[in-house]
């Protein structure tokens, strides 16, 4: 039995988190990001692989970038 490629109740269900932020900086840009979570990684020489080690380390900021990423799927 194949497994589903969309799980219901999880947006996030498949996607990566690089996925997820380089989508949101190709539509909004690293100014936008770091107007959004103010962080070092958005603001100062940003780099998708430094978003993504501090993403990793940082729970409350994954959340909100996961966050504003589900709420743009959900607008589209």
């Amino acid at each position: 039995m194949p497994a589903p490629s969309h799980h219901p109740r999880d947006p996030l269900h498949g996607v990566t988190l690089e996925t997820i932020v380089t989508q949101l900086v190709e539509r909004h840009g690293w100014d936008e990001m770091a107007c959004r979570v103010p962080a070092r990684c958005f603001q100062y020489d940003p780099s998708i692989r430094s978003s993504l080690t501090f993403l990793r380390k940082t729970p409350w900021a994954r959340k909100r970038i996961e966050e504003w990423w589900i709420e743009e799927q959900a607008d589209q």
